[in-house]
């Protein structure tokens, strides 16, 4: 089963699900992968992409992998709102899966949304 860690102790993931619900946001879930399990991991993040894709508010995903012989993947998904995404992840049909990734199977998902810096990007 996969675990779930937070990157920020003051603002843990389940927290920021319950948060604002103004405008899109966007998930970075960074997730590290138990030696030779690379494979059943990316069958599974297939299977979870397709539910999520199938829900209210989902917008775009995209998986990196690091470089090499990395056991590192981060999945940056783009949902409409906060509350789409709580919906999607807290569904029985995804929650389903998650018992399913391999023991020590860990991610560090969390929800960010753009912050304009002037002269570099917008939000």
């Amino acid at each position: 089963m996969i675990d779930l860690r937070n990157i920020d102790a003051a603002e843990p993931f389940l927290k920021q699900l319950q948060g604002e619900d103004s405008g899109p946001i966007t998930l970075i879930n960074t997730f590290v992968v138990p030696e030779g399990e690379m494979q059943s991991v990316l069958d599974l993040w297939q299977e979870d992409s397709f539910i999520m894709k199938a829900k209210r508010g989902f917008i775009s995903a995209q998986l990196h992998r690091g470089l090499g012989d990395s056991n590192i993947l981060t999945n940056v998904a783009v949902w409409e709102s906060v509350s789409a995404l709580r919906d999607a992840f807290s569904s029985e049909e995804f929650q389903s899966l998650l018992p399913q990734y391999p023991d020590g199977s860990y991610c560090y998902p969390h929800v960010v949304r753009k912050v304009a810096v002037e002269g570099v990007c917008v939000a």
